[in-house]
């Protein structure tokens, strides 16, 4: 047991050796990292393996190292690389910046493409159709205030994305589509009165689209759709039109009442004309029959009378020429 204890410590003594030889090679840092490893070598290989010599352990050493070192290559090639890759999304479009050239014409489509790190960076564009809703007041040819939103479908040009770029900027969308909306909106809205807005809507949306859609155009960007999703006036106009259909309203009274007057004069004329002709029939029916057609006349009256009394209960008709005795009390 002594003599194995004293072998091993010969051995330690000599791995100690030559690792001091180490040291004179590395700087301080490397030579504690490699005395550790070695250290741990020696621990495992003294558990009841082999023991490694000391021609093994530097050779284990060399190949530790230029581990390292491919493993710090290959972490900085892999940090290059990645540098120089960018990828570019679905219905995206991408321009690149060179320090030294400046905006490329060339425009990146979709998928994964190099660049030179540094030197060159990607500005990628959402090239699908977005919405954007856009409120505007303005007048009326007869001067009414008029609130209007548009929604408007755009999209840019891929080809134009360079001079887009170039000349407005990232936030194009921003910078452009306020103002000729605006502009346009005025432009189409004071040809039109307030009634006509309303009446013909269709119009008005038709001549908006196409003359915003040109005005857009001259900017590298497509409109799909513009349409007008609100429109109200203001008070003052709400107020005027609810006055107005009162006073239609008011209107189409009074002319029924007075409809209904003619009418009414109307048939009293007709009346008296008819009461005027009769009155002349009788007149000379008189003049040609004489006193014969009264008596007549007359006779046919009391006939009429006697016939509703005597259907009558609470009466009772005597007839004249006929003696009626009446029992009166004494």
């Amino acid at each position: 047991m002594h003599h194995r204890n004293k072998s091993k410590t010969s051995r330690r003594r000599r791995g100690l050796s030559f690792l001091s030889n180490q040291k004179l090679r590395c700087n301080k840092e490397h030579a504690c990292a490699v005395e550790q490893i070695f250290h741990v070598l020696y621990v495992v290989s003294g558990g009841g393996h082999r023991h490694l010599s000391i021609t093994e352990i530097a050779v284990m050493a060399k190949l530790f190292e230029s581990i390292g070192k491919l493993g710090l290559a290959l972490a900085i090639g892999g940090g290059v690389v990645n540098s120089a890759l960018f990828n570019v999304d679905a219905g995206h479009r991408a321009v690149i910046f060179d320090r030294f050239r400046g905006v490329q014409e060339a425009v990146v489509g979709e998928g994964t493409h190099f660049l030179i790190p540094w030197v060159q960076k990607p500005i990628v564009f959402d090239c699908r159709s977005r919405p954007r809703n856009v409120p505007v007041i303005t007048g009326s040819k007869d001067l009414q205030n008029v609130n209007i939103t548009l929604r408007i479908l755009f999209r840019p040009v891929s080809g134009q994305l360079p001079r887009i770029f170039t000349s407005i900027g990232e936030d194009y969308d921003e910078r452009v589509l306020p103002s000729i909306t605006t502009e346009v909106l005025k432009a189409v809205v004071a040809r039109f009165d307030a009634g006509e807005l309303i009446t013909q809507r269709e119009l008005v949306s038709r001549q908006v689209s196409e003359d915003l859609t040109e005005r857009a155009s001259t900017f590298g960007l497509i409109l799909d759709d513009v349409s007008l999703t609100h429109l109200t006036f203001g008070k003052e106009f709400t107020e005027a039109v609810e006055m107005k259909q009162v006073a239609q309203q008011e209107a189409e009274r009074a002319r029924f009442v007075v409809e209904k007057a003619e009418q009414q004069k109307q048939a009293a004329i007709i009346s008296a004309e008819g009461d005027s002709q009769a009155a002349l029939l009788i007149a000379n029916s008189l003049m040609e029959a004489g006193d014969g057609l009264v008596e007549l006349r007359k006779l046919e009256a009391a006939e009429d009378i006697a016939f509703q009394l005597s259907r009558s209960r609470n009466v009772t008709y005597l007839p004249p020429g006929q003696g009626t005795l009446l029992q009166l009390p004494q």
